[in-house]
């Protein structure tokens, strides 16, 4: 059911975030352009961050803990997820308003999300132990169909899918493990064991491989996508509660909540390259991280003092932090007004 609304790097860096940057900190390197978008779960609202100035150009409501963030295909819309309740609101980035707003019932509590370039939206609904699967609008109505698979494990929480778009991998945290899902015949493949408690996850741009953090254990399971056998078993810092790859599928980077720091790995040996300290904290509650286009920014989510940092990978150095609302935790990237009408 859709609901309208009216309104439309193998040396390790111990590079410190550096005193006086505590809010919009001027970025050394040239600013990246475009909108940044924070989930701010604490007080149920989404966070406008204009990245060539730092500022936060609006704040609007959103549904109950905007945990998640997914951005379409061309970059003009967002998806945020309610995972206190069971919707995803649409919101039109350029106009920064919400459009739409999905029910998933009786699906419930959607977390991890992802907006495929066919036009589907996937996310996990931890409260339904499956994940919903929102076809994009059709007909005078624009009305979606919904579907879903079941995990049948405990803590559904994150999901990537491959760029073939044929499966599914989702982390289960209650169960230790990682569903393998087809998307085509809708059913599950396999339950893969995947340490204490494993949450971040992601898999390589050529749909090689997928990495798993177990956050309790502080270990990457690194698998065989295509036959799932298991390939490495990595060591990290403390609490890798999220783990991204960059876009050209070099590099591993794991955010660890319990030291404040990032770690690098090689996608190629599956070895450390060293870290980057952040906050050096766990204070900071460090969670979401999220690579710029061309990969060379990485975005970090503090849900503890209410920041993004803006982090240059090749000197290791935070350039910028920006203001977000209570407990900013999930990130996308968006276009903005005048990159939206060209």
């Amino acid at each position: 059911m859709v609901k309208k609304f009216t309104h439309f790097c193998s040396a390790i860096f111990l590079l410190a975030a550096g005193t006086g940057c505590s809010e919009n900190m001027a970025a050394k390197a040239e600013p990246m352009s475009g909108i940044l978008l924070v989930g701010n779960k604490g007080e149920d609202s989404l966070s406008f961050i204009d990245l060539a100035s730092g500022k936060e150009s609006a704040r609007r409501n959103t549904g109950k803990q905007p945990h998640e963030i997914a951005i379409s295909p061309d970059g003009r819309l967002a998806a945020v997820v309610s995972y206190g309740g069971e919707t995803i609101d649409i919101f039109d980035i350029a106009a920064m308003d919400r459009i739409e707003t999905v029910s998933l019932a009786p699906a419930r509590r959607p977390h991890g999300i992802q907006w495929l370039d066919d036009g589907r939206i996937i996310a996990t609904t931890e409260g339904s132990d499956n994940i919903t699967i929102v076809s994009p609008p059709t007909g005078e109505a624009q009305t979606r169909e919904i579907a879903n698979i079941a995990t049948g494990q405990q803590g559904s929480h994150m999901l990537v899918v491959t760029p073939d778009k044929s499966r599914a991998f989702v982390s289960n945290m209650q169960s230790g493990t990682v569903s393998v899902l087809d998307l085509v015949t809708m059913t599950k493949i396999a339950d893969l064991p995947a340490g204490t408690e494993p949450e971040g996850l992601a898999i390589t741009p050529d749909g090689a491989s997928l990495w798993v953090a177990d956050r309790r254990g502080d270990q990457l399971r690194v698998f065989d996508a295509r036959n799932l056998a298991q390939l490495a078993l990595i060591e990290t810092g403390k609490f890798p509660i999220r783990v991204a790859i960059s876009p050209d599928g070099a590099t591993a980077i794991t955010s660890n909540l319990g030291d404040g720091a990032l770690g690098l790995f090689d996608v190629a040996t599956r070895k450390p390259k060293g870290a980057i300290k952040i906050s050096g904290t766990a204070e900071s509650q460090q969670v979401t991280i999220l690579f710029s286009s061309d990969g060379k920014k990485l975005y970090v989510a503090e849900t503890g003092p209410d920041m993004i940092a803006e982090v240059d990978l090749a000197a290791g150095a935070v350039l910028r932090r920006f203001k977000a609302g209570a407990d900013g935790d999930g990130l996308g990237i968006g276009l903005d007004d005048h990159a939206a009408k060209h």
